[in-house]
């Protein structure tokens, strides 16, 4: 996503619970369930071995497939590309191998509970990111119509930003019962999240995120909107969003998805990477030292799923590249769900005519980024004449939009993200190769920075993304538009099986784009987790009565049920 609650609404004091990403839509505790000493449940002794299939190797696929290898089955992994999907890390050539971009993820909130489990069992380290006017960000320029602003603190900034994030703070109050739910997430009060939650789903679903600001009258001026759309506070300005139902931006600002970001320390990657090679201590059937890595020959996935059919007895069918055809009792689905629709050959018998309509009227959002190394993080150099940072983390309406600063000291080689864009702005430069992407950016900032050369310092080509372009993925993350609501709740509650006819069962969606809160890793570790007890489900496993998974506490917190007539 694109920005974050502004400083203007105040977080809970350390005595009271953390926000977690617990709800609103789908209250439970997936944290909980993951500590619990009982595990995540078991199956039959006559299913140790069985075969699950499980298509995509980013997070929530090699989530899914490690704790199903733990259970006592044999996960088989394919990968259209490389492990990781969306958590992707890559170096600079010729630089040194201590410098990496992030091309995709790169910051985690601590709300992020279900996925720090991962990050912790694989023994990863994270470390502030320096979003703008973090604490652990020196200082930041918010550039908007020409005129440039030099803060470290927002209270550093003009009157009229504060005035923004205070009107953004009465328009949650008003119109979301932000300190309400805010409340509720804290406690866990489940009732109380559900009846907040309730309402706000039959009165917002047809609402844009740019109406919902229209209609406050702390948002009356045109001004202000465009101020906050443009700039707004935290991780950037939020009008890449203003199309999409404001739904989607409540759940981001009730869960606190985007604040006080981590990223993890040697890049993202790491997180799948080390799942696949990892030997759990505890597991069934295999034998001790057992890990994804030694499941699969020469310790790599399958390649890219061609087909997908139903067979007799109600099994999946899989043809891969390479020409491979296996069936299986189950498949669990995580690539990107428009490869249903375009590069995977698919049996309409897969799914129900409603969840083809939900996969089908997914909307996704184009994000672009920009990467140059850099001989050492010259911006702490202080400009003789102001005193001030000689170049801060930048926000901007020009081309380069989000200009992020990372290093590992005042001694070593570091990195510029010289632009990070959403949407429009993304497509802006979608035709430039890196270079040329890097003469744009590097213009846009030399207006901001007229005295800084910024271009001497570079020691390496730039590396570039743009979601959009990426044959796999075609997008970064789902974002509902207005009256999609029902359509996420039928990809969501995919996993409850026995809901849908016995010849529609067996493939289990999962990712973050059938998650609540697409765009985050924590929804990509839920859905892993709810395909995971949807198959355990239907191999005739159970979940320890005093564990009780996603589908055991299904009928008590599922999601709202809008009416379709």
């Amino acid at each position: 996503m694109t920005s974050t609650v502004p400083t203007a609404v105040q977080h809970a004091d350390a005595q009271q619970p953390p926000i977690t990403m617990f709800g609103p839509d789908f209250p439970y505790a997936y944290d909980d369930f993951l500590a619990h000493p009982a595990g995540l449940g078991q199956i039959p002794a006559t299913e140790h071995g069985t075969e699950v299939a499980v298509i995509g190797g980013g997070l929530s696929g090699i989530v899914a497939a490690y704790e199903l290898m733990k259970m006592g089955l044999k996960p088989v992994v394919y990968e259209a590309d490389r492990i990781g999907g969306r958590l992707r890390t890559v170096g600079f050539d010729g630089c040194d191998p201590s410098l990496t971009a992030e091309m995709g993820a790169m910051r985690f909130p601590p709300s992020s509970t279900a996925l720090q489990h991962y990050i912790d069992l694989v023994d990863l380290e994270t470390r502030p990111f320096p979003n703008p006017l973090a604490e652990c960000t020196p200082s930041t320029v918010v550039d908007l119509k020409g005129e440039s602003h030099y803060a470290e603190t927002v209270d550093e900034l003009p009157q009229v930003y504060r005035d923004v994030a205070e009107a953004w703070s009465k328009c949650l109050e008003e119109g979301a019962d932000f300190s309400d739910m805010n409340r509720a997430l804290r406690e866990r009060d489940v009732p109380r999240i559900r009846e907040i939650w309730a309402r706000l789903v039959e009165k917002l679903d047809n609402q844009t995120f740019y109406g919902f600001l229209c209609d406050s009258e702390a948002f009356k001026s045109f001004r202000h909107r465009e101020i906050f759309g443009q700039v707004g506070f935290g991780t950037g300005g939020w009008d890449t969003d203003f199309p999409n139902s404001i739904l989607e931006i409540l759940r981001v600002v009730y869960t606190e998805a985007d604040d006080h970001h981590r990223g993890i320390v040697g890049g993202s990657q790491q997180l799948p990477l080390r799942l696949w090679e990892r030997e759990p201590g505890k597991i069934v059937h295999w034998s001790y030292g057992t890990s994804l890595a030694a499941l699969h020959l020469n310790g790599v996935p399958r390649p890219a799923v061609t087909r997908l059919h139903r067979t007799a007895g109600n099994r999946i069918t899989v043809t891969d590249a390479g020409g491979d055809i296996r069936t299986y009792p189950a498949v669990v689905f995580t690539a990107q769900s428009w490869m249903l629709l375009s590069k995977i050959a698919c049996d309409d018998a897969l799914f129900p005519i409603d969840h083809w309509t939900a996969i089908e009227r997914t909307h996704y959002m184009e994000s672009s980024k920009l990467f140059v190394p850099v001989d050492r993080p010259f911006w702490l150099d202080k400009d003789p004449v102001t005193g001030r940072d000689l170049m801060s983390m930048t926000l901007t309406d020009r081309m380069t939009r989000g200009t992020y600063l990372l290093d590992d000291g005042l001694d070593r080689p570091a990195v510029i993200c010289l632009s990070y864009t959403w949407c429009d702005d993304s497509l802006k430069w979608l035709p430039l190769s890196a270079n040329e992407r890097m003469e744009v950016m590097l213009k846009s900032l030399g207006e901001i920075y007229p005295n800084v050369d910024i271009r001497g310092h570079v020691i390496g080509n730039p590396v570039t993304v743009s979601w959009e372009n990426e044959p796999y993925f075609m997008g970064a993350f789902k974002a509902n538009l207005p009256g999609h609501y029902r359509y996420q709740r039928r990809l969501f509650t995919h996993f409850m099986q026995d809901r849908l006819p016995a010849d529609k069962r067996g493939v289990f969606l999962a990712g973050d784009d059938i998650s609540w809160t697409a765009g985050w890793a924590e929804g990509a570790v839920q859905t892993a987790l709810n395909a995971v007890w949807g198959v355990m489900h239907q191999l005739g496993g159970t979940t320890d009565p005093t564990n009780p998974g996603p589908g055991d506490l299904f009928d008590e917190i599922a999601p709202v049920e809008l009416p379709e007539d």
